[in-house]
């Protein structure tokens, strides 16, 4: 019997945690490393050491450092492709190995992409930058996302997050290969809402990190989850998203999530501002990607572009890229005029 298989590319904690739910239900997992560090920890001691210390993987899971490795262990058996690549990376990377890529998506081979961001380029959301790369696959693309720590994931703790994609039998599919008895993926065909989610509540986030640095409690914290989540339905009526997607697992619960959890990225970020600290110096300390620092960005040029109305989004991109003093900001927030909704 042909062994079964899937291909992870980027063996970031998210992407590790990914190939640990698929591990249930494949012989292996091929994960793709670009780090010598990372493909020795994976190889040697069976752990993710850079990004998920101390959290024992299971043996389904077979790290590759080059791209022969991954053409030896394929023998066409591949049925599912996922990148874990942020989104800031995927044209570079794509691009580089467009004919490879092209040729899995030609075998009918599935792709999913678990990147949340906003392209701060040329804004736009990961669909668009794979619909780009690949125009005769876009059926073959799904997006992954929704209130889902890497580390919980690790210990199997129950989680659920939504699989967007335009193709009815690749999301029901697909969804039954991520399904073990603590993960499950619900399919929905609302793309832009499910990327606008998980994109917009990262920025939101480091907002929370931001609001509990700076000694605010539980009343800022809802009244910020709950006003950012009205700004983020003012996004999505530019991309044609469905509101109640904003309402849902990928919208309201992974915002939820991040601001409240203390396993959030985007969310310790937000604290090491509060303290004073430099966005640039805080990245250039960690290997780890703060998705919500380049989508702020990104957010603030589409406000501006389309005439959205977002004073918390617009506040951290003065915040994050002009220097303001958060405190400043958030006064001038709470004078504004309050208006009919």
């Amino acid at each position: 019997m042909p062994k079964r298989k899937v291909l992870i590319v980027g063996a970031g904690a998210f992407g590790t945690s990914i190939a640990s739910v698929l591990a249930n239900n494949f012989d292996e997992v091929i994960l793709k490393v670009r780090s010598e560090d990372v493909y020795r920890s994976l190889k040697d001691n069976g752990e993710n050491s850079v990004y998920l210390p101390g959290m024992k993987l299971p043996p389904q899971i077979v790290p590759a450092l080059e791209w022969e490795e991954v053409d030896q262990l394929d023998n066409n058996e591949f049925e599912l492709i996922v990148s874990g690549l942020p989104t800031t990376g995927i044209s570079d990377f794509f691009k580089t190995h467009k004919q490879r890529f092209e040729s899995y998506l030609t075998r009918g081979i599935p792709f999913v992409s678990l990147s949340k961001g906003i392209d701060s380029d040329s804004l736009d959301l990961s669909d668009d930058l794979f619909y780009e790369l690949f125009p005769n696959h876009k059926e073959m693309f799904m997006f992954l996302s929704g209130p889902s720590f890497a580390k919980e994931i690790m210990q199997a703790q129950i989680t659920l997050v939504t699989l967007a994609g335009r193709s009815k039998k690749h999301l029901e599919k697909v969804s039954k290969m991520l399904e073990c008895p603590y993960f499950k993926a619900l399919p929905s065909y609302d793309v832009k809402g499910v990327l606008l989610g998980g994109a917009l509540k990262n920025i939101l986030a480091i907002a929370g990190g931001i609001i509990e640095g700076l000694g605010f409690n539980h009343n800022t914290r809802a009244a910020m989850i709950t006003r950012g989540i009205a700004e983020m339905n003012r996004y999505g009526k530019v991309f044609n998203a469905r509101p109640e997607t904003f309402y849902g697992l990928s919208g309201m619960g992974d915002l939820i999530l991040t601001t409240t959890g203390d396993l959030s990225r985007n969310k310790r970020f937000g604290l090491e501002i509060a303290k004073g600290r430099k966005p640039e110096e805080i990245i250039n300390s960690q290997r780890t990607v703060v998705e919500g620092y380049k989508t702020a960005k990104a957010a603030h040029l589409l406000s501006v572009k389309y005439d959205i109305r977002a004073n918390i989004f617009n506040g951290l991109y003065e915040v994050l890229y002009e220097e303001k003093l958060p405190i400043e900001v958030i006064q001038k927030i709470m004078r504004t005029p309050s208006k009919f909704e």
